[in-house]
């Protein structure tokens, strides 16, 4: 009996550029909040739930189509880090169990700070602003950790800025994914790695 080897050709798109943008839109608002400059309204949870939650998850679906176990496990923790969120803020207010203390929520910043220091590590066969995304999103949860471990609201708020930064760069990564395939050319450099 004869065996047929049939090649599978990927003909998706590149699934990151939703998942990039998902979550750094959605850390901009949050961390404008952070920041001091508007407080906690119904515009971040909803952004949190539907876009940094749903839409990065659909990402980390997609990611495992593509066979992407990095892609797959980032999205998909993420999003559900965002849904997390949004559930440990709404549950309180709707008197269905009793809101995190400072403590804890100390303890589970500094674990995903610890998950992303990981990840980290695997970005480094990656590009530069991939690296920094994740870098800086590291540093944004050990800070947010020590704030509510201290209760110092000035180190809140300074990684209020710094994850404004972060949100940035992964707006920015997403969207130089976006155009560079778009015109078949580097428009905004991503700064790859040189394997040399």
């Amino acid at each position: 009996m004869l065996e047929q080897h049939i090649k599978i050709i990927d003909s998706t798109g590149n699934p990151a550029p939703l998942g990039l943008l998902a979550f750094g839109m959605t850390t901009v608002l949050l961390n404008f909040h952070n920041a001091g400059f508007y407080g906690l309204s119904s515009m971040i949870l909803a952004m949190g739930f539907f876009y940094g939650g749903l839409a990065q998850i659909i990402a980390g679906i997609m990611e495992w189509k593509k066979g992407a176990t990095f892609g797959t496990t980032a999205f998909i923790s993420f999003g559900f880090f965002w849904l997390t969120l949004v559930a440990l803020i709404v549950f309180p207010k709707m008197e269905w169990f009793e809101g995190p203390t400072k403590i804890e929520m100390a303890i589970f910043l500094a674990l995903w700070g610890m998950f992303t220091l990981v990840m980290f590590i695997g970005t480094l066969k990656s590009n530069r602003a991939l690296q920094f995304v994740f870098a800086s999103l590291a540093v944004l949860f050990f800070l947010l950790a020590l704030g509510d471990l201290t209760g110092n609201t000035a180190i809140t708020r300074i990684a209020g800025y710094e994850g404004i930064i972060c949100g940035l760069s992964a707006i920015y990564t997403g969207l130089a994914q976006v155009l560079n395939e778009v015109f078949g050319k580097t428009v905004l450099p991503l700064f790859p790695v040189d394997e040399n």
